[in-house]
């Protein structure tokens, strides 16, 4: 996974990787997630992707709008 580039210096984000319908996000060692089209939407993927990409908003946009969107714990 490619570490988050974290510009704002406060994210909990630490790493992601983007799939062709899905994006994993890592939490620190421990915790990743997979978010897809099919648990959060088309629309809230890509922004997350484009976010992840970015290396700044990505762990905000998850707590205030994706939330428990997740399809899976990995």
């Amino acid at each position: 996974m490619p570490r988050y580039k974290n510009l704002d210096g406060n994210s909990g984000v630490t790493a992601y990787e983007i799939g062709s319908d899905s994006i994993a996000v890592a939490f620190g060692p421990d915790d990743k997630y997979l978010y897809t089209y099919a648990s959060a939407g088309k629309r809230i993927i890509e922004k997350m992707k484009k976010l992840a990409v970015a290396g700044r908003g990505l762990s905000t946009y998850i707590s205030q709008t994706v939330k428990e969107k997740f399809e899976k714990k990995l």
